[in-house]
């Protein structure tokens, strides 16, 4: 099932980089809020790969430098 799971997130970033292009200024309020649904089915499609376990390492570092630097 993992193939899957890869494709329907390649999928869904390709939709996201499209509404992303359009104009602020032309998107609803709808629109909005079917993009940021999109984004988190993405992020929750992309969680449990190789890719996003990479992601939450690169992202988790400077959190945890910012964190021990506070104590």
């Amino acid at each position: 099932m993992p193939v899957l799971t890869v494709n329907v997130a390649v999928l869904l970033a390709i939709i996201i980089a499209l509404r992303l292009r359009r104009r602020t200024q032309a998107r609803s309020r709808n629109d909005e809020k079917l993009t940021v649904l999109i984004v988190l089915v993405f992020g929750i499609l992309v969680a449990p790969t190789a890719f996003g376990q990479g992601v939450l390492d690169i992202v988790g570092q400077p959190a945890a430098g910012i964190s021990d630097s506070s104590r």
